[in-house]
């Protein structure tokens, strides 16, 4: 017979983070695919120089049995988010867990207590801490590590939630495309014919020296282009530039751009090099021996074999004028011609039919399924 499982509040103070954000090593010491997020990252996003905590709250757990640490979770209220989807509803994420239903049935009921004594209704994740970040569960393409800022689980995480009464609210969609196989001639003529059909939209590359100045228009294009999305919240300046400050040394020239109606920010693509692949032998840690093999890519001697579309979105008024293929187009000509030889476009609402064609002509197929989880408390 199992020994009790003991699960314990931690505070967000740095000493707790370090514990809870250790728990992960433990859980996949052993998992070839896995890829630590590097950890001073993590502890910045989980701690309150994170601006997320100006409207929500958070409250972290481990688990522990035997004096071992089998597990962890977080839960998190986000009062904007009830207050434009005017529901209750709280989030749980950062789930990491033993192959055992007690253990995930124990950090279970602590969310769900904490939740109801806040007057919650819904749990939904797993939010890692929100749907602007890392969120969902790997139920589909467990073959090969995950991309930059994508969330990576053992299979058997689906029925830790599952057992925990747990059911599908909605599943994120991932699409590999592989350069070589992308018409890019075909789809040359497609951006010559909207470029001379709407010759006041312009596209252009968002540039390290104007990354700064851009940053509203990134904002307010991302905003408007997402605010009917399922389940999106719209970013504050202070998180956009947040989320700025942490990818700028990831950032690469040619894998942003913005597409303009004269001065008007209308479109938006991000997308960034699949550091994954260099940093995975660091195991979250920088100063480590292995950062030798990684610096070529840092300093722009070698590129990873791939990359990622991170956000693709274009405001109503401007949608279907072929503003989305333009902009892809002009990053996977870039990163073709730079050496990459494939890219992930992720994540995609699996009910986003657009943007599902899109991609698909660009000969994308969808290859891995995340999903998120809901519980009514």
């Amino acid at each position: 017979m199992n020994a009790p499982v003991q699960v314990v509040p931690l505070s967000r103070r740095r000493r707790d983070l370090v514990r809870f954000v250790r728990v992960a090593d433990q859980i996949y010491q052993d998992d070839p695919y896995w890829v630590a997020p590097i950890r001073s990252d993590l502890l910045k996003v989980l701690s309150d120089a994170n601006p997320l905590f100006a409207h929500a709250q958070m409250q972290l757990w481990v688990a522990v049995r035997d004096g071992a640490e089998v597990g962890r979770v977080a839960a998190l209220e986000d009062r904007t988010h009830n207050q434009v989807h005017r529901d209750h509803t709280g989030f749980f994420g950062f789930f990491e867990c033993i192959d055992d239903p007690q253990v995930s049935a124990a950090l279970f009921d602590a969310v769900c207590d904490w939740a109801r004594a806040r007057g919650l209704r819904r749990l939904l994740g797993p939010m890692n801490p929100t749907n602007n970040e890392v969120c969902g569960l790997l139920v589909q393409g467990f073959n090969d590590p995950p991309v930059i800022m994508m969330p990576y689980n053992p299979p058997y995480y689906e029925a830790l939630l599952t057992q925990a009464g747990f059911r599908k609210a909605k599943d994120l969609l991932a699409f590999h495309i592989d350069l070589a196989q992308c018409p890019m001639d075909r789809l040359a003529r497609i951006k010559a014919k909207a470029t001379a059909r709407w010759p006041e939209l312009r596209c252009r590359p968002v540039r390290r020296r104007t990354l700064t100045e851009d940053l509203a228009k990134v904002q307010q294009v991302y905003n408007s282009a997402w605010e009917d999305n399922w389940g999106f919240v719209p970013m504050t300046p202070e998180e956009v530039r947040f989320l700025a400050s942490r990818l700028k040394p990831l950032f690469r020239e040619g894998f942003v751009w913005l597409a303009e109606a004269g001065s008007e920010p209308v479109g938006f693509l991000l997308g960034m090099p699949d550091w994954n692949l260099v940093l995975q032998p660091l195991r979250g840690r920088l100063l480590r021996p292995q950062l030798v093999r990684v610096l070529p890519y840092l300093l722009g001697w070698k590129v990873p074999r791939r990359g990622r579309v991170v956000a693709l979105g274009v405001t109503r008024p401007f949608r279907g004028r072929g503003l989305e293929s333009v902009m892809l187009y002009e990053a996977l000509k870039i990163g073709l011609a730079a050496g990459y030889r494939e890219a992930e476009a992720s994540w995609v609402l699996e009910d986003n039919v657009f943007m599902c064609r899109v991609l698909e002509a660009f000969n994308g197929k969808p290859y891995k399924t995340y999903r998120l989880y809901e519980r009514q408390l």
